[in-house]
């Protein structure tokens, strides 16, 4: 098989790492790919902090949801949708002036701009991925660094305009991990359609976790007092204490951003 499409196959989230370290030319092999990615008019609009401080990765560990992984990762990457560096720029060069003198608006970033911000950084990120997997590195993102903006705001220095979108922990896996069988995906007809979106039924549904209630959920244990998949992922997923804490701090971010941007028309 073609050895990317292997990689990309085989890989999954790897939690628990070896003690072996990461050599310093593949740490910088994985970001050079990552600055590969394709990005929106190739402006790149995400910026990389790689996390070495043993304090901030203890820190990390109780803000992101109390995973202990993300302290034993020997290399770890913060991706940051942003759009403060751009903006920097255009004042540097005189934009605002320029318009004035055309008789035209300044446009400030609105949400729009964020969302294309976390794409590039999304894509970005992605391919760190896929660069480690073909190293024989495992990997693991970490979506709640979007929790507990303040405190994640306040230890990266970041400004208004620069958002913590995605967070990558990196090692070799442990050897127990290696010949695991992987976790199942839902099946392709549940998620990939033709020219218009499908909305299942409840066959479609069923179809759709067949395979995960086999796997999962044969001995019937569900969280709490749920009775079914769905029961089961709003409570263990989208009715969690995390996910409340999720949507408080990204909307703490929007006011931010939004603040930013109407303070400087």
């Amino acid at each position: 098989m073609n050895p990317v499409i292997d990689s990309i196959l085989q890989r999954r989230s790897v939690r628990a790492y070896s003690d072996r370290l990461i050599p310093q030319e593949e740490r910088e092999l994985i970001i050079q790919c990552a600055m590969r990615a394709p990005t929106a008019g190739n402006m790149m609009l995400y910026s990389i902090i790689e996390v070495t401080d043993h304090e901030k990765k203890e820190q990390l560990v109780k803000t992101c949801d109390n995973q202990p992984f993300i302290a034993k990762a020997p290399f770890v990457l913060l991706f940051l949708a942003d759009m403060q560096r751009w903006y920097d720029y255009y004042r540097l060069s005189g934009v605002p002036q320029l318009c004035r003198e055309q008789g035209r608006s300044f446009k400030q970033p609105e949400e729009s701009d964020l969302m294309l911000a976390c794409c590039d950084a999304l894509i970005a990120a992605q391919n760190t991925v896929v660069a480690a997997e073909s190293l024989g590195i495992g990997s693991c993102y970490i979506g709640d660094i979007m929790e507990n903006y303040e405190v994640h705001r306040k230890m990266f220095q970041l400004p208004d305009l620069v958002f913590p979108i995605t967070m990558l922990c990196f090692g070799y896996p442990k050897d127990a991990l290696l010949g695991k069988p992987l976790t199942p995906r839902f099946p392709k007809e549940s998620v990939v359609f033709t020219d218009t979106y499908q909305r299942l039924d409840e066959r479609g549904f069923e179809k759709m976790f067949d395979e995960r209630i086999a796997r999962e959920f044969a001995s019937g244990r569900y969280l709490g007092d749920a009775i079914n998949p769905g029961q089961h992922f709003y409570l263990k997923k989208t009715g969690s204490g995390f996910m409340r804490e999720m949507r408080r701090s990204v909307k703490t971010a929007l006011a931010a951003w939004n603040s930013a941007s109407e303070g400087r028309k």
